[in-house]
C-alpha cells in the first residue's frame, strides 16, 4: 500500500487553519504531514490542531512565542519520536522533529532563513556546516530516511524563476547551492521531487511582493530528501496550488513503502 507524505511551511498554523488547511488535510488523507513554521505554543493548540481527523499530532515548539516550530501529523502512531538534535541553540528554535517506524524515519526540518540579516545568514551557514556530518552519519546507520521541509535554498537555475537576479541573495547564494550539491552528489541524498518531475517552473514559495504568485515568479525551496535506498520507491509528486494556506504550497509525494 503506497504512503502519501505532505510537507508544508504553514507560515503560522493558526493562519493556515483559518485559510482551510484542515479541510485540505481531510481531503488528502495523507499518512504523514510535516509542517514547518507552526509559530504556536502548546497552550494555543486547539483540539483539531492536536489531532485532525484520524491523525495524531507531534510538535517541537520554539522557545520564543510566535516563532519557528515544526510538527508531524501521523495516521499511524510511530514507535519513537525525537525532538531536536541535541544542539541547544538550534533546538530552542524548534527546527527538527523525527518519527520512526521500523527501519524508516521521517523528519520535519525547518532550516533557518538568512534573508533578514547578515547575522542570520551566518547562523544558517553554521547550521548547514553542523548538519553535514550528521547527514553523512544518518546514511551510514542503515536506516531509510525521508527528510521533509523548508530548506530555504533553491538548488539549481531550474528551481528559481529569476535566477540571474538572485545570485547574491540568501536562498540562492553559491555557498548554499554548493551545500546541496554536496548533499545530493557527494553524500548521496536524493531530491525525491526531481526523481519524478524534471520540469521547470515547479515552485513551492512565492514572495508576497508584487505579483509573484500571479506571475509564478517563485522558488522551489521545500523538499522531500530521501536516502538512496528509497529512490526506486518514489511514485509521484505534485505541488498543490489550487488553494493558498501560506506563502508556500504543499508538496505532496507518494512512495511504494509499507509502514511497519
Amino acid at each position: 500500500m503506497p504512503i502519501k507524505i505532505i510537507t508544508l511551511n504553514a507560515n503560522g498554523i493558526r493562519s493556515a487553519w483559518r485559510k482551510g488547511l484542515a479541510d485540505f488535510l481531510a481531503r488528502e488523507q495523507a499518512d504523514l504531514v510535516c509542517l514547518q513554521e507552526t509559530r504556536i505554543q502548546p497552550a494555543q493548540l486547539s483540539a483539531d490542531m492536536l489531532a485532525p481527523g484520524s491523525c495524531r499530532g507531534f510538535f517541537h515548539h520554539a522557545a520564543k512565542a510566535g516563532y519557528s516550530g515544526v510538527a508531524i501529523y501521523a495516521r499511524r502512531s510511530p514507535e519513537r519520536v525525537v525532538e531536536g538534535l541535541g544542539w541547544p541553540d538550534f533546538d530552542a528554535e524548534g527546527r527538527w522533529l523525527q518519527v520512526d517506524y521500523g527501519n524508516l524515519s521521517i523528519v520535519s526540518l525547518y532550516l533557518p532563513s538568512g534573508s533578514s540579516s547578515e547575522a542570520r545568514q551566518q547562523i544558517k551557514f553554521g547550521v548547514m556546516e553542523r548538519l553535514t556530518p550528521h547527514l553523512k552519519q544518518m546514511l551510514a546507520d542503515g536506516r531509510e530516511w525521508i527528510i521533509c521541509g523548508d530548506i530555504n535554498i533553491a538548488h539549481k537555475n531550474i528551481d528559481i524563476k529569476n535566477w540571474r537576479g538572485n545570485q547574491k541573495n540568501s536562498g540562492f547564494l553559491p555557498e548554499e547551492r554548493a551545500w546541496l550539491d554536496l548533499l545530493f552528489d557527494g553524500i548521496g541524498w536524493v531530491d525525491a521531487f526531481r526523481v519524478v518531475d524534471p520540469e521547470p517552473d515547479q515552485y513551492t514559495w512565492w514572495s508576497n511582493r508584487g505579483q509573484a504568485w500571479a506571475k509564478n515568479v517563485g522558488w522551489r525551496i521545500d523538499y522531500q530528501i530521501i536516502s538512496p535506498g528509497l529512490r526506486g520507491a518514489v511514485l509521484s509528486a505534485r505541488i498543490h496550488k489550487d488553494e493558498r494556506f501560506s506563502d508556500h504550497a504543499p508538496l505532496i509525494m507518494e512512495y511504494a513503502i509499507d509502514l511497519p
